[in-house]
């Protein structure tokens, strides 16, 4: 094992494909590494080292900034599928051959089309507060949780609470705690760009708009994949799990309650737990 933690590992840089890609590598090697992939403004930063030091301790776990995000070169393309490209091409640069992938909101829908593409490559997937190509609400918020993303804030780590969290008092201090944890690091990512917003705004807008109610592409993900959510997301709603759950071939849905769209954050703990039990399966 590294003695490297989330904390404490150096932020590394590969360039492949014009790109070049800043990534966080520590853990225990030995297993398919765990790769993490972030949500729509979410930066190196915004991983939550509760769990990844949790995963840590006996395998490896990657952090990184896909193309054009925060401190990674390039732009960020218009589409998910393109994203996935670039995901792919970070993945070959660090020579994976097999991974597991763990996909949170926009994360999610760029790991799917990752394992859909390269299905040699991706083992086991977990989606977070996700959903499905043409979900139900996917890239159409409300305008009352759009304007919680443009909302300034004094310290701005704080407008994930309203985001990721439920409005009850339980909820909210699970939040200010995993606000308090990512705020521990001492170097401090690159935010996101304006460009980097405004095209992943754009691809989940696209995303969401390509409907087929009978979800077939689903049927090309023939992998184990444990979907994870809270009973009440208002970012991707929750019914988009059950739809996961519903048309994916080799699913297990885990709901976890009075949690909005970063239940895994407020429940460290249990999630760390549940999967580990889907990926040791």
């Amino acid at each position: 094992m590294t003695q490297f933690t989330h904390d404490t590992a150096a932020t590394q840089y590969v360039d492949a494909g014009g790109t070049r890609f800043a990534y966080r590598r520590f853990g225990t090697t030995g297993r398919p590494p765990l790769v993490f992939f972030q949500h729509f403004m979410g930066t190196l930063d915004d991983h939550d080292p509760a769990l990844s030091d949790a995963f840590a301790s006996d395998r490896e776990v990657i952090l990184f900034n896909n193309a054009g995000v925060a401190s990674s070169t390039g732009t960020v393309p218009g589409t998910i599928e393109a994203m996935a490209r670039d995901a792919i091409t970070f993945t070959g640069a660090l020579g994976l051959n097999t991974a597991d992938l763990v996909g949170h909101s926009m994360g999610g829908l760029v790991a799917q089309e990752v394992a859909l593409a390269r299905p040699d490559l991706v083992r086991r997937l977990v989606l977070v507060g996700t959903g499905p190509r043409g979900g139900e609400g996917l890239g159409a918020l409300p305008a009352w949780v759009a304007e919680l993303f443009t909302r300034k804030y004094e310290q701005q780590e704080e407008m994930w609470l309203p985001i990721l969290f439920a409005p009850t008092q339980t909820s909210q201090a699970a939040g200010r705690a995993y606000v308090e944890r990512i705020l521990t690091r001492a170097d401090r990512d690159t935010p996101v760009s304006d460009q980097s917003i405004a095209a992943q705004r754009a691809a989940l807008a696209a995303y969401g708009a390509a409907k087929d109610p009978s979800y077939a592409h689903l049927k090309g993900l023939e992998l184990p994949v444990l979907v994870v959510n809270g009973s009440g997301d208002i970012v991707i709603p929750t019914i988009n799990s059950y739809i996961l759950q519903q048309f994916l071939p080799n699913a297990e849905l885990i709901l976890y309650p009075d949690a909005n769209h970063g239940s895994h954050f407020q429940y460290p703990g249990l999630f760390t737990r549940h999967t580990r039990i889907f990926l040791d399966g």
